[in-house]
């Protein structure tokens, strides 16, 4: 049951972001945009109540409710960034907004960092709705323990690569000139 809820919750979080930037820029009705983009933390709160209740009916503990405290958790953390990330390629594909821009060497360093510190977060939020799972449904934390040995992991993984990314930092593709008359450039 808690695995549908959270699929519905995911499709529910795409389908608002999807409604919400299509009214405001397909409908050019920026309002009714907002408002729908706004429902898709309200689907965050469905899943949370869901598994509470999942667990307190006398569910046993298992993989599908840590799966929705991770699936809380990076919503929390990275949600806005989404959102943002899907606004810009929206807006450049249907109004004619700027290009989404790569970014290379320090700016990538620091973006690296950022995603560090939302990991960070989403791995923080996810643990405390495990725990508070746990405690509400008066259920062992053991099971949840796998779930945060993998957050750990995984937060791990998101150093190292803000490390190389400060260490070693991505350069931007050469841009090409003009060409010469004999070819050259």
């Amino acid at each position: 049951m808690i695995y549908a809820v959270i699929l519905a919750c995911e499709i529910g979080f795409w389908v608002a972001i999807g409604l919400g930037l299509a009214a405001r820029y397909l409908l050019r009705r920026p309002r009714l945009g907002a408002a729908l983009l706004v429902t898709a933390p309200v689907l965050d709160g469905v899943l949370l109540v869901a598994t509470a209740v999942h667990l307190r009916s006398g569910a046993e503990p298992s993989g599908a409710h840590s799966l929705a405290a991770l699936y809380l958790g990076f919503s929390l953390a990275y949600g806005h960034a989404m959102i943002r990330w899907a606004d810009v390629r929206f807006a450049h594909r249907f109004a004619g907004g700027p290009a989404p821009v790569r970014v290379y060497g320090a700016a990538r360093a620091r973006a690296s960092w950022r995603d560090v510190g939302r990991t960070g977060l989403a791995a923080a939020v996810a643990v405390a709705v495990m725990a508070g799972l746990a405690w509400f449904a008066d259920v062992p934390f053991d099971p949840f323990v796998a779930t945060v040995q993998l957050l750990a992991l995984i937060l791990a993984i998101e150093v190292v690569v803000a490390v190389c990314d400060t260490v070693w930092p991505r350069k931007a593709p050469a841009v090409a000139g003009p060409m010469a008359l004999d070819g050259r450039r």
